[in-house]
């Protein structure tokens, strides 16, 4: 067998890794973490509850064996994004992995939504995944690796009514996450996306039982229901990991099917 296939490294061990997740203690972010933490990276929590972020390290560190410290912040915040950073560089001395999953969702038709609430949405998921990502940059172009992990959405690859806000930020984090891959592919960096499908979050709860949750989301999935939050894990641990390495400028769709029909 050639040597190029038998590399000599474990394609999805991320063993002295260190990842940071923002959104972090609960939903896809908390399941994304846990999935890097089964593959053995260490983690630094992103997150704006302390207490909640506190208790889903110690749980991490618990259950994996690995180290994991939450770090409160505003992603909106080029100052607490920065300071982020420094904060992880501090404690583990270096940033490999960064999963940008922090994210809000605000619906509603466009003519009874404020123009306050269409920034709020942009604020978080679009300037705090651009933050977070040039916070983390000059440490990973200092080291010649890293990862960074968007999360855009199926929202971002097609439309859905009363959705303006969330569809325009996902859309834009589509089109940052391929020019960033460009950017920084010749320092060794690859960024990527996965575009999550209907996963029943905290964020999605106020549709689950809804007449458009059961038409027009699980009822568009191939698989008829909604994703479990195991479910993204593999994703996430495929491009953090060497498994991922010819991964630049992707949008790895984890949806059921939904994006399909």
């Amino acid at each position: 067998m050639q040597k190029e296939i038998l590399p000599g490294i474990r394609q999805f061990d991320l063993s002295n890794k260190v990842a940071i997740v923002t959104g972090g203690s609960k939903g896809l972010g908390l399941a994304m973490a846990a999935g890097l933490a089964s593959a053995g990276a260490n983690l630094m929590l992103v997150n704006r509850n302390a207490e909640e972020g506190e208790k889903a390290a110690q749980e991490l560190s618990q259950d994996f064996g690995i180290k994991a410290v939450s770090f409160p912040a505003d992603i909106s915040s080029t100052e607490q994004t920065e300071a982020m950073a420094k904060a992880a560089m501090d404690t583990f001395g270096q940033i490999d992995i960064l999963i940008n999953s922090a994210g809000i969702n605000i619906r509603g038709p466009i003519d009874e939504l404020t123009p306050d609430e269409f920034s709020q949405v942009m604020d978080v998921n679009v300037k705090g995944t651009w933050l977070c990502a040039r916070a983390v940059t000059p440490y990973m172009k200092k080291a010649g690796r890293g990862s960074i992990i968007n999360l855009a959405s199926t929202l971002g690859l097609v439309g859905l009514a009363n959705r303006t806000p969330y569809t325009s930020s996902k859309g834009a984090v589509v089109q940052m996450t391929r020019a960033l891959a460009l950017e920084l592919a010749p320092f060794n960096i690859n960024v990527n996306a996965i575009c999550p499908g209907p996963f029943l979050t905290e964020m999605n709860l106020p549709i689950a039982d809804t007449e458009e949750g059961k038409k027009f989301v699980v009822g568009a999935t191939a698989l008829g229901r909604w994703g479990e939050l195991r479910e993204i894990q593999g994703a996430a641990i495929f491009l953090a990991s060497p498994a991922g390495s010819f991964m630049i400028g992707s949008m790895l769709t984890v949806d059921g099917g939904w994006t399909a029909r």
